[in-house]
Order: C-alpha cells, then sequence, then structure tokens
C-alpha cells in the first residue's frame, strides 16, 4: 500500500503542473465527449437506417448521406479538439519540468556533480522528463477519451436493455486483477529502462568528450563493445515491457470476446430481448462491439501511467536535491584578507584530503601552494569558492566567516583560472564578458585581452571579438583557450584571485608575457597560486608547501631552500630534468 499512496503522490504533483491549462483540460474534456457521443451515435444511426430499409421509409432514406456526413463532420472536430489542446498540455509539461530541472542543476552543490555522472544527468534533462508525458498528458487523454467513450456506450446498453448488459460487467473484476499484476512489472521494467538510458547517455558523453584519447589509444572497440551492452540491455528491458503488454492486453481482450459471446447468444434467444425491431437488435450488438476498443486502450494506458509516473519520480528526485547551502546575509566590500582556521575536509568516498590547515594571508599578499599531486591544493583553493564545505574548521574573509557572506557576493569578490578551461559555444567577447561581465564594454574587454597577451591572436580570427569558437572552445590551440579564461579573470576585476596551473598550457613565449600580466594584476589582489613550475612562483610572497593534505613548510622561496626541506626537494628534481 505505500507503493500505491507514492504512486498516487507522484501523480498528484505531476497534474498539479497542469493547472494553469485548466482551460485546455476543459477542451479536451469537450472534444473527447463529443466524440464519446458519436460512438453511440454510430450504434443510433445502424439502427435508423435498418429499420428504415425494412420499412421501405424513402424519406428516412433521403437522410442517410446527410445524417453519416454530419456524424464524421462532428466527430473530426472533436477529434481536434481532443488532440491539440492534450499536445498543447504535453508539450507545456515537458517545458516546464525541463525548466525547474536545468533550474535546479544550476543551484546544486558540486558534491552532487562529483556523485552523479553528466550522461545520467543529462539523460534526466531530456528522455526520463520527455516520458513523464506518458503518465501526465497521453494517459489522461487516453482515459478521457476512451473512458468517455466506455461510459456512453455502457449507458446506452444500458438504456436498451440492462439484463444483457450486466452480462459485460461481470468481467470488469477479472480485468482489474489483470491490470494491477501488470502494473507491478510495469514499474519495475520502466525504471531498469530509465537506468540503462542513463548508461547509453553517460557512454556517448564520455567518448564525446574525450574522443582524442579514444582515438590515441585505439578505444574504439572496447568503447563500442561498452555502448553495445548498454543499448542491448536497453532493448532487452523495452521488448519485456513490450512483452507484458502483449500479454495483458489480448488477456483482457479474451475476457471481453467471451461476454461478448455469451451477450450474442442471449440476444439470440427471442424471449429475452423481447418485442424489438432488428434495427434495435443490430445496434445493440454493434454498440457492444465498439466497446472492445476503448476497453483495450484503457488496458494499455497503464503501462503509459507506470512508465510515466517512474520517470516523473526520477525528475522530481531532481528537483527536490537540496541546492547548495546559503545562509548568508552580509555583503561586505572584501579587501581580501583570508584566514584558514583548522580546516580540515573528508570527502564523502575517500580519505581525508585537508589535515588541520592553519594559514593567514594579509590583504595584496602573493601565495604560491605547491605540493606533490594530491598533496591538496585544489581542495584548499576550492574551499575558497565554497564549491566545497570544510568537515571541521571554518574559513574567514576579512575576518567574516565565508557562510556569513551570501554566496553570490562572496564568489563576485574571486576570479579564478582552473588548470582544466572551461569555454562556452559562444564569440571570444561572450567568453571573456561571460555571465555577470556581459555589461563590460568592448573597450574594458579589448584591454582585458591585451593584459592576458590574447589580442595578438584575437586579431587574427575572421571576426575577431566576435568570432565563434565552437564547443568548448575547440577551434581554439590550449594555450589560446588559456588566455581567454585568464582574460575573463582579469576583466572580473576582483579583489581575490585563484590561479590554479593557470599556465599550464602555455607556450615559452606565451608565458613570459602572461607571468608580467599577472605580476601586474597580483599588485591589487590577494592571489592563490596554483604552480607545478616552481620557477613561476619564485617571487611569491610566501610558499606554502603541502603533503598528505598538510602544511608542512612555509616561507620565501630563498627561505625554504635553505631549509633543505621538502620544498629543497621539489626543486632540485624539478631543476635536474629541466
Amino acid at each position: 500500500m505505500p507503493a500505491i499512496a507514492s504512486s498516487l503522490a507522484t501523480y498528484r504533483r505531476l497534474l498539479s503542473y497542469l493547472k494553469p491549462y485548466w482551460w485546455a483540460l476543459l477542451l479536451v474534456v469537450v472534444g473527447f465527449a463529443l466524440n464519446a457521443g458519436t460512438e453511440v451515435g454510430v450504434a443510433r444511426l445502424m439502427q435508423y437506417i435498418i429499420d428504415a430499409i425494412n420499412q421501405h421509409n424513402r424519406e428516412r432514406m433521403n437522410l442517410f448521406p446527410v445524417l453519416i456526413v454530419g456524424l464524421f463532420a462532428v466527430r473530426g472536430l472533436a477529434t481536434f479538439l481532443g488532440n491539440y489542446y492534450s499536445a498543447l498540455m504535453a508539450r507545456q509539461l515537458v517545458y516546464r519540468l525541463r525548466i525547474q530541472v536545468f533550474e535546479r542543476l544550476l543551484t546544486l552543490p558540486a558534491a552532487f556533480f562529483m556523485q552523479n555522472a553528466s550522461g545520467h544527468l543529462s539523460s534526466k534533462l531530456i528522455f526520463d522528463v520527455e516520458q513523464v508525458t506518458s503518465a501526465a498528458t497521453e494517459a489522461l487523454k487516453t482515459v478521457i477519451r476512451d473512458g468517455l467513450v466506455v461510459v456512453s456506450l455502457l449507458g446506452y446498453l444500458f438504456y436498451s436493455n440492462w439484463r444483457l448488459s450486466l452480462t459485460l460487467v461481470v468481467v470488469i473484476p477479472l480485468i482489474g486483477v489483470l491490470v494491477r499484476q501488470a502494473s507491478r512489472r510495469f514499474k519495475l521494467l520502466s525504471r531498469s529502462v530509465q537506468d540503462s538510458m542513463g548508461e547509453v547517455s553517460h557512454i556517448v558523453t564520455e567518448v564525446i568528450n574525450g574522443y582524442s584519447v579514444v582515438k590515441s589509444y585505439g578505444g574504439q572497440a572496447t568503447e563500442f563493445e561498452r555502448f553495445r551492452r548498454a543499448s542491448w540491455q536497453n532493448l532487452q528491458d523495452g521488448l519485456k515491457i513490450v512483452i507484458t503488454n502483449s500479454i495483458n492486453t489480448p488477456l483482457v481482450q479474451l475476457l471481453m470476446a467471451s461476454a461478448m459471446a455469451v451477450v450474442v447468444w442471449l440476444a439470440l434467444r427471442p424471449e429475452i430481448l423481447g418485442g424489438v425491431t432488428a434495427g434495435q437488435f443490430i445496434a445493440f450488438i454493434g454498440a457492444a462491439g465498439l466497446l472492445s476498443k476503448p476497453v483495450r486502450s484503457l488496458t494499455e494506458v497503464n503501462e503509459k501511467i507506470q512508465r510515466g509516473l517512474t520517470a516523473a519520480e526520477s525528475v522530481f528526485a531532481l528537483i527536490d536535491a537540496p541546492p547548495e547551502p546559503d545562509f548568508g546575509t552580509l555583503t561586505p566590500v572584501l579587501m581580501g584578507a583570508l584566514t584558514f582556521q583548522k580546516v580540515s575536509l573528508r570527502y564523502d568516498e575517500g580519505s581525508p584530503a585537508l589535515k588541520n590547515i592553519y594559514l593567514d594571508i594579509k590583504a595584496g599578499e602573493t601565495v604560491a601552494l605547491v605540493g606533490r599531486s594530491g598533496a591538496g591544493k585544489t581542495s584548499l583553493v576550492n574551499l575558497l569558492l565554497r564549491l566545497n564545505e570544510p568537515t571541521t574548521g571554518q574559513i574567514l574573509a576579512d575576518g567574516i566567516p565565508l557562510p556569513d557572506i551570501k554566496l553570490q557576493h562572496l564568489r563576485a569578490h574571486i576570479a579564478s583560472v582552473g588548470q582544466q578551461v572551461i569555454l562556452f559555444d559562444g564569440t571570444v567577447r561572450d567568453n571573456i564578458a561571460y555571465g555577470q561581465l556581459g555589461h563590460a564594454s568592448d573597450l574594458a574587454v579589448k584591454q582585458a585581452a591585451i593584459s592576458a597577451y590574447a589580442d595578438d591572436f584575437i586579431q587574427h580570427l575572421p571576426e575577431q571579438y566576435n568570432t565563434m569558437i565552437g564547443p568548448n572552445g575547440l577551434s581554439l590551440s590550449g594555450g589560446q583557450r588559456q588566455r581567454l579564461a585568464i582574460a575573463r579573470a582579469l576583466l572580473k576585476q576582483a579583489p581575490i584571485l585563484v590561479l590554479d596551473e593557470a599556465t599550464s598550457a602555455l607556450d615559452n613565449e606565451s608565458e613570459h608575457f602572461i607571468q608580467q600580466a599577472l605580476s601586474q594584476a597580483m599588485q591589487q589582489r590577494t592571489t592563490v597560486v596554483i604552480a607545478h613550475r616552481l620557477s613561476t612562483i619564485e617571487q611569491a610572497d610566501r610558499i606554502v608547501v603541502m603533503d598528505g593534505g598538510r602544511i608542512v613548510e612555509v616561507g620565501s622561496h630563498t627561505e625554504l631552500l635553505a631549509k633543505n626541506g621538502l620544498y629543497t626537494q621539489l626543486h632540485n628534481r624539478q631543476f635536474s630534468t629541466d
């Protein structure tokens, strides 16, 4: 029973999205009510025609063409009303759900994206949302259309001969048992189809993003086999749904046919029907026969409902995922002083990334973070942007705990350039003046590009700053993409600058100019630099050496070399191989 209650709650929530379109639903009901009336009209028309022929009534026979054309004209109008406005509700539902899902994706914490593959999330946004219409509109359309037809025909049958009509009602409990059993299996299989479809989407996303590695290492056969297995699983699950539906529907049809056989057998007994005309007899049998199609549709709608409800549960789970916590109320003008007080960080699935970090960074100071891979450098700077939250301890900006500052306001005071450059499918200008920087003047954008040593190559592009750079800037070289990211950070003019291997993709000449540009930018900002090339951070005010998530050494370049510790080892190893 809890599962039924959960499904009903999901269905009610789903239908709540259609409330603004009650007027469209009303037109759907009107349209399909007219359509149901024409079904009864067909039976009545059969009676009219046969009786007119038997009575040789020429006047009534002359009305046949008018009645037939009129009947189908009404049916055409009714079908248009029902189909168009149900489709309108379906597309509006998909639109509203997609907007809501995407809006929630933009507010989710970084941990959520670390725990959920991008392909599975894309599948929810594209495939699952589309499947929701099966329960909310397609099923609703079938229930209204065919439900009204069944009610109309049964009403006519009971009006014509209630004794015979009772025979048809007897099979309803048996049909209910079949539908209930099928519902459980449809729900399980629908969930399996969604999971396998998410896996298909995930593999495609990985291959597209990593096509260069696939080609370089000859991974085509491996990736093809992964995709084939996932697609085969999706095919198998889909076929199981078809098999279940293909067994369930004929069984229901068999029950209806058995009831119809009994009705016909009884109807042929004069003592039961009494003095009815041939037209009335044919109309009754015809109306009973017309029940078969809408009853079949009503039994098949169960698969649509279960498929849509399973998809709705998946979509609502994403919509209900808790957004990034933001309880901050303060909007101070930050100068850039940063304090780490006994900060530790442990990811859900791993060992501690940071352990008892104590660090004071003065406003305007340049601090470099160095250490072996996995030392915790990137984890530390991610805490500044609150992409992750400390497990213990706290971080302060100008003496204010970061959680007390409004999240958007905090991030507006931090410009960052990561080792993985992210660009978007747009123009050069759009990527430099991105997001809240969109209002920047052309002069400011150009100045930022000049400072980042990007203006030179931009001038050689076909449309300069209005050149489209393709998805993730794939039409540009790695160094060009990184210079655009640096220009974006410089345009932001934030008091805190975070550089995570910001010059890793640059050639020696470009790096020389970038270092000059960054040196000027650092003079007015608090700068936290993560660098693999130790030569690039020798002029930093302080160098923080990290190892195993801890700070093991702090000092200037000269001081650290004099200590002959880990920094000296890293320095000697690097310069002995350079």
